[in-house]
Formats: structure tokens, C-alpha cells, sequence
């Protein structure tokens, strides 16, 4: 793959809800959990969902963790999934054809609530 480089292709801009905070391995947990009580307590929210793919996967969990301990009382669902991503990459040589890789990666949803959840949800 040293031959070829990604081509980034344009997202389609999908609105965020106020109340959904998308976690990403580079930001800081600090600023997701004090974001996340802010809306808790401060902003009257009555709940979050805390949305994350791949190697965030495990800093959402604890970051959901840790606002449980800090708010008492909310109840927790929790889904997962998992969706095809698929990059394209140009050749840096000539005589090559591009390419399109298909990349499987796992996703989680957590919604923490003021409010009882759907009970017979499995999450």
C-alpha cells in the first residue's frame, strides 16, 4: 500500500442532535464527561447518547462509566452494531489501477436517561 495514497471522499453531513455526543480516540475524556454533566444537570436534558466507532469503543464505556458514578439515578441502554466502511485509494505510480477496500468496523450507542427506559430492550 506504500504505492497508493487515500483519497478522502466527501461526507455526507448528517445534523447532530444536542443531546448527542460523538467520541473519537483523540479527544479528552474530561471534556466529554463535564460536556455530558452539563447537559445533565445544568442545560435540563433529560437524556444523552454517547455514540462511538472502532478504537473508541472502549473510552465511551468508561466515559459512561464515570457519569454514571457522578449523577446518580440513570438508567442505561446500550446497542451495538457494526457498518462497512469503504476507502478508496489512488496509485502514486503510473501503470496502476486504482483502489476500493471494504473495512468492517464495530459501533456502540449508549443512551444514559433521567427517565426509565424501554424495559424489554435487551440493552
Amino acid at each position: 500500500m506504500d504505492r497508493y495514497q487515500r483519497v478522502e471522499k466527501p461526507k455526507a453531513e448528517i445534523p447532530i442532535n444536542e443531546n448527542e455526543i460523538r467520541i473519537t480516540t483523540q479527544g479528552r475524556m474530561r471534556n466529554y464527561i463535564t460536556y455530558a454533566t452539563t447537559l445533565l444537570q445544568e442545560k435540563g436534558s433529560s437524556e444523552i447518547v454517547l455514540k462511538a466507532m472502532g478504537r473508541a469503543i472502549n473510552k465511551t464505556v468508561m466515559i459512561a462509566e464515570l457519569i454514571k458514578r457522578r449523577i446518580a439515578d440513570l438508567h442505561q441502554n446500550t446497542s451495538i452494531g457494526s457498518t462497512d466502511i469503504t476507502d478508496m485509494w489512488e496509485p502514486l505510480e503510473e501503470g496502476l489501477l486504482p483502489l476500493e477496500t471494504t473495512r468492517h468496523v464495530s459501533m456502540i450507542t449508549i443512551t444514559l436517561s433521567k427517565k426509565e427506559l424501554d424495559v424489554s430492550s435487551t440493552g
